[in-house]
């Protein structure tokens, strides 16, 4: 049994205020050519679908275009749905939708749906996680009262009807405690949504999403395929990928990877404004990518922005490293070191959150940091 793992389009996401949706559109164009040419019995699509739970109207045609060639192709399709979906949304004509070989999360409630396959090995049963909260759990069995992710997602595995005998493959987004986060992955406070690898024992393989970068986690066959595009200046060495999975006889899981090749890369580059106009001009440069650039000039050269757009025009980002910028940085530190831990933890809050904590929220966290002082202290 052959699959294409795939997970985190983020349809309609915007990076830097530059819309992502042609390089999206040719980035699925060129996962259809793959598909068909690996002729996979599946793909396992990991959830955040889209970059927002109500998703553009672009974003949502482009989503029903792939999923129409894919059914066209009699390539199955399994996907749940992420922290960025609504789970609603996804799972929105899920029935009707199983009569082309197109199998939804349905919403969490205490369910998991599992669809069962055969090939010249036997049977192979997929399970479709969408991400799951705590409190979803503790709604579905308040006996067993979940308080955080990992119990929350222990307790979801452990109602998954399962034959032991058989290859059993999940499809699921969390966190598993020791991946590799980049910049734009959404992140919990105090790593809260860790879950531990050993919850996935009992599967073959387990097909992950929300982390961006490709990696296998405690054992090769708990992997995240990560992002088909680079949405962050953190990612930009990464090397994007499908994932490609097939399982043989039980016990035996073959895993390669095959390239993206993306319309326009993401990249860093550095050096002062007369050496960057000069490679742009005389170096083939490929100018349409977008770019992050730092300039070293000791001053700050005029309408820098405008100027270089002119050469790159998608660049993103501009910032200066020199002496100026360097002793900014260090008075910056100086002035964090001397702030209390309850105005770092509240200016934390409010990058978190887009708005400031509320009195009851302030007397909480005061309470908190109090205890942790004391238990650190005895």
């Amino acid at each position: 049994m052959k699959f294409l793992h795939l997970s985190d389009l983020h349809l309609g996401k915007r990076v830097n205020e530059f819309s992502m949706l042609e390089d999206q559109r040719y980035i699925l164009e060129q996962i259809l050519r793959i598909a068909e040419e690996e002729q996979p019995d599946g793909l396992l699509l990991a959830g955040d679908i889209y970059d927002k739970p109500a998703p553009s109207a672009e974003a949502v045609q482009m989503f029903d275009g792939f999923l129409t060639a894919l059914a066209e192709k009699r390539i199955l399709v399994f996907a749940v749905s992420g922290n960025h979906d609504s789970a609603e949304r996804i799972a929105f004509g899920a029935r009707l939708m199983q009569g082309q070989g197109v199998y939804l999360s349905p919403v969490y409630g205490g369910k998991v749906q599992t669809v069962k396959l055969e090939d010249a090995y036997g049977e192979v049963c997929v399970s479709l996680l969408p991400f799951i909260r705590p409190v979803q759990v503790r709604h579905a069995f308040e006996e067993e009262d979940p308080a955080s992710y990992q119990e929350a997602v222990q307790v979801a595995v452990r109602h998954i009807p399962m034959d032991a005998s058989v290859r059993n493959v999940l499809v699921a987004h969390q966190f598993v405690t020791g991946a590799e986060r980049c910049d734009s992955e959404e992140v919990s406070v105090g790593g809260m949504d860790n879950v531990d690898v050993t919850v996935f024992d009992r599967f073959d393989y387990v097909a992950l999403g929300h982390i961006h970068g490709p990696q296998s986690v405690g054992r090769e066959t708990v992997r995240y395929c990560g992002t088909p595009l680079k949405y962050s200046f953190s990612e930009s060495d990464h090397k994007k990928s499908v994932t490609v999975v097939e399982l043989l006889a039980k016990g035996d899981v073959r895993i390669r990877t095959i390239p993206l090749v993306p319309l326009r890369d993401m990249r860093r580059i550095r050096g002062t404004y007369a050496e960057l106009t000069l490679r742009a001009n005389y170096e083939g440069t490929n100018t349409e990518d977008y770019i992050h650039v730092t300039l070293t000039d000791e001053e700050d050269v005029p309408d820098g922005m405008q100027k270089l757009r002119a050469i790159y025009p998608n660049l993103m980002r501009l910032e200066y490293d020199n002496r100026r910028t360097r002793e900014n940085q260090t008075v910056e530190a100086a002035e964090t070191l001397r702030r209390t831990e309850m105005e770092l933890f509240e200016e934390f809050y409010e990058l978190q959150n887009n708005q400031p904590m509320n009195e009851k929220q302030k007397i909480f966290a005061q309470k908190v940091l109090a205890e942790l002082k004391e238990e650190g202290e005895s």
